[in-house]
C-alpha cells in the first residue's frame, strides 16, 4: 500500500520591521492565491476601520475620565494635607492657651507678692518678673491669633476643595455613564467584527499580517490597505501612474504606494464589501 508523502511546511520568520514594500519583493503566490490574499487584506482593513469608527464614538471620553480621576485623587491628597495642617495648628493653639494661662497665673502671683515686699530691690525684681510674664502673655495671644487666622484659611480651603471634589465626582459619574452607554451600544458589533477579523487573519501568512499591522500602526488614519481613488492612492492621495493602476487591477502581486507604503488594491474590491 502506497503511503502519501507529507509536505513539510516551513514558516518564514517574522521580521517586525518588515513593511509591504519589502514583503512585495519576496512573496511568490499564484495569481488566484494572490488575489485572495489581497481581497482578504482589504476585508480585514475594512473591519478594522469599522472598529476604529466605534472607538471614535467614545472620542476623548476615556482620556477625560482618566484626567478627572487623577484630578480627584490630587484634590483628595490636598484635603489630607489640609487636615494634617489644621490638626497641627489646633494643637499649637491649645499649647499656647496653656502658656497664656500659666503667664496669667504667674502675673497674679507676682502682683500679690509685690504687696508684701520689704525693700525696693525685691519690688524691682518682682516687677521685672511681672513684665516678663506680660510679654509672654502678649506673645502667646499674638501666636494664638495668627494661628486661628490660618485655621480659618484652612477651613475655607477645605470647603472649596471638598466642593471641587463633589463637582468633579459628579462630572466623572456623568462621563462614565456616557462611556458605558456608548460601549453597551457598540459592544456586540465590535465583538462580531473582532471575531470576523480573526477568521480572516487565519488565512493570511504571519509575515504579511506583521507587515499589515506595522503599516496600520504607523498610519495616522489606521489605513494600511487602500483602493485607488481618482487615479490616486486612497491613503496619501498621491497620483498613481496609469501602468501601475493596470498592474493593481490585475491583482497578481502586492503593489505598494511609493509615497506612503500602503498596499494598493483594485477599486473593484469596494463592491464586494
Amino acid at each position: 500500500m502506497a503511503t502519501t508523502k507529507q509536505k513539510n511546511v516551513i514558516d518564514t520568520p517574522i521580521d517586525r520591521r518588515e513593511t509591504f514594500m519589502s514583503l512585495s519583493k519576496s512573496i511568490n503566490d499564484s495569481d488566484a492565491g494572490m488575489e485572495h490574499k489581497l481581497h482578504t487584506l482589504y476585508m480585514i482593513q475594512q473591519k478594522d476601520s469599522k472598529i476604529d469608527e466605534i472607538h471614535m464614538l467614545l472620542g476623548e471620553l476615556p482620556d477625560e475620565i482618566r484626567d478627572l480621576e487623577d484630578e480627584i485623587e490630587g484634590l483628595k491628597t490636598r484635603v489630607g494635607k489640609i487636615r494634617e495642617e489644621m490638626a497641627d495648628a489646633e494643637k499649637f493653639v491649645a499649647q499656647k492657651k496653656i502658656e497664656a494661662e500659666n503667664s496669667k497665673a504667674a502675673i497674679a502671683k507676682y502682683q500679690e507678692q509685690q504687696a508684701n515686699v520689704k525693700n525696693n530691690r525685691e519690688y524691682v525684681s518682682i516687677s521685672r518678673e511681672v513684665e516678663y510674664q506680660q510679654l509672654e502673655l502678649e506673645l502667646a495671644n499674638k501666636r494664638i491669633g495668627e494661628k486661628n487666622a490660618r485655621i480659618s484659611e484652612l477651613k475655607a480651603a477645605m470647603t472649596a476643595t471638598q466642593n471641587a471634589i463633589a463637582q468633579k465626582e459628579a462630572d466623572l459619574e456623568e462621563k462614565r455613564k456616557e462611556c458605558e452607554s456608548i460601549t453597551e451600544d457598540t459592544a456586540k458589533e465590535e465583538e462580531a467584527l473582532t471575531k470576523e477579523i480573526a477568521e480572516l487573519k487565519a488565512s493570511i501568512d504571519a509575515r504579511t499580517l506583521a507587515a499589515y499591522e506595522k503599516v496600520r500602526a504607523n498610519a495616522h488614519n489606521g489605513l494600511a490597505v487602500v483602493t485607488v481613488k481618482r487615479d490616486a492612492c486612497g491613503g496619501c492621495f498621491n497620483k498613481i501612474p496609469p501602468q501601475r493602476q493596470l498592474d493593481i487591477a490585475q491583482n497578481k502581486k502586492i503593489i505598494v504606494c511609493e509615497y506612503c507604503g500602503r498596499i494598493l488594491v483594485s477599486p473593484d474590491f469596494e463592491e464586494d464589501v
